[in-house]
């Protein structure tokens, strides 16, 4: 795992229980680097929200120690702990006005009246809500109140801003707009941010790193486009992005790259080797919608299949194709529009192509691991 110098955050072996039995958190040791925007991404109940607690101190730590500026924070109350935090419900204040709840971070802080004003002006200008401070909460749309609730967060100028799930309420295209508000306001300030979602394009949109959790443990840290290239399991190639799954015997192995007996047809598949224990080993191939080609004439590819159209989805740029191939009836191939979509009709059986370094081979299928 990654370490980072001077980190504003560490966790160091934490570990949480609620029953004193089952770990949410079984083992955590990250380092958060200042200025960084790290999400931390999983499904729900694999442990990223209370790890986002821990730090934020509304839930105390099993086992292990949280340092915050090279402090340790365990036994620090959260009020005491100088963090922002921007929740999925605002918790704004209804019967105060935007510049109010805005304020109100600032009076109990003790700060003059003069520098609150300078601060809670800046701040709202910051979140392009300048002449909104008059209003109160139920005056605003949701976009406008999470916006609040994001200049209520770093109106103080915290260090550490914690964002959990916040636009989990927001419409689609209002949530895609405050995903590129935040992260332009994290490029401006410089502040640390760590954000909590189950929602892998937010991750990838805003993040410098994302941490991928499942059953309690981070499966994988790295930069979006890293995590989507080179996922190290299959858990994170199926979580992050679309992807087929192939399932196979490894029959071969040449240097990176291994040759996969595939469990249906009996096709063997040239790929990368990832996370293969050897000749013989169950395995999970990964391979990427647009990865795929529809070959035509005598177009080659290392690894060459048939597969049968069985459903035809025309999505403006492109058209999701499921087809039938080595006996998978979910695989995906993503046909560019780029000059009106192919011609093809369900039924069709058409040849599919694609590259060895383009098929990643990865753990095997869940529950099916060799006995060690």
């Amino acid at each position: 795992m990654e370490q980072a110098n001077d980190p504003i955050v560490r966790f160091d072996g934490v570990q949480k229980s609620y029953d004193g039995e089952t770990l949410v958190v079984k083992k955590l040791d990250l380092d958060i680097a200042r200025g960084e925007f790290l999400t931390m991404l999983g499904p729900s109940g694999s442990g990223k929200t209370t790890c986002l607690m821990m730090l934020a101190g509304f839930e105390p730590a099993t086992h292990g120690e949280i340092y915050l500026n090279g402090q340790p924070i365990n036994r620090v109350p959260p009020h005491k702990r100088g963090i922002g935090m921007v929740f999925q419900n605002y918790a704004l204040f209804p019967h105060m006005t935007v510049a109010e709840n805005l304020a109100f971070p600032l009076e109990v802080r003790g700060m003059d009246r003069a520098t609150i004003e300078q601060k809670v002006n800046r701040a709202l200008d910051m979140v392009r809500l300048p002449e909104f401070g008059g209003r109160r909460p139920a005056q605003l749309s949701g976009g406008q109140q999470q916006r609040v609730a994001v200049a209520r967060a770093l109106v103080f100028e915290p260090d550490l801003v914690l964002m959990d799930e916040p636009l989990g309420a927001l419409d689609k295209n209002l949530r895609e707009e405050m995903q590129y508000e935040i992260k332009h306001i994290h490029e401006r300030l410089g502040v640390s941010v760590v954000y909590v979602t189950h929602d892998q394009s937010e991750a990838l949109t805003m993040s410098n790193r994302v941490a991928v959790f499942d059953d309690g443990v981070i499966q994988q840290l790295a930069a979006p486009d890293v995590l989507y290239e080179q996922p190290r399991n299959a858990f994170v190639a199926y979580f992050i992005g679309e992807n087929n799954r192939l399932y196979g015997r490894v029959e071969a192995i040449d240097g990176d790259h291994c040759t996969v007996r595939l469990d249906d047809e009996g096709a063997s598949v040239r790929a990368l080797r990832v996370n293969v224990e050897g000749v013989g080993s169950r395995t999970t191939l990964s391979l990427r919608p647009e990865r795929v080609q529809i070959l035509g004439g005598e177009q080659a590819a290392d690894n060459v299949m048939s597969g049968r159209v069985e459903e035809l989805i025309y999505l403006g740029d492109h058209v999701r194709t499921r087809m039938t191939v080595a006996g998978n009836d979910a695989f995906i191939v993503k046909i560019p529009n780029a000059h009106g979509h192919a011609v093809l009709r369900v039924g069709d059986t058409v040849k599919l192509g694609w590259a060895a370094d383009d098929c990643r081979a990865l753990d095997p299928p869940t529950g099916e691991r060799e006995p060690v």
